[in-house]
């Protein structure tokens, strides 16, 4: 499968460094050049797209909200 078009504009390639599987959702880490993302995921997708240590993936963020705290 391809992905024709997104409207996600933050895409980041990289390859996943570490899968955390869990009973029903788990932590997939992704190396990118911005640095690591982690995605919390369902296990079936993890399952299902066959993702594995070194799979090259795209990780698409898409927030509605970012929140600032002052140290």
């Amino acid at each position: 499968m391809a992905i024709q078009a997104i409207n996600v504009r933050n895409q980041f390639r990289g390859r996943i460094k570490e899968i955390v599987l869990g009973s029903v959702v788990s932590e997939v880490d992704v190396e990118t050049a911005i640095g690591l993302v982690t995605s919390i995921i369902s296990t079936r997708s993890v399952n299902d797209l066959n993702l594995q240590v070194g799979t090259e993936v795209l990780a698409l963020i898409k927030a509605t909200e970012v929140s600032i705290a002052k140290v």
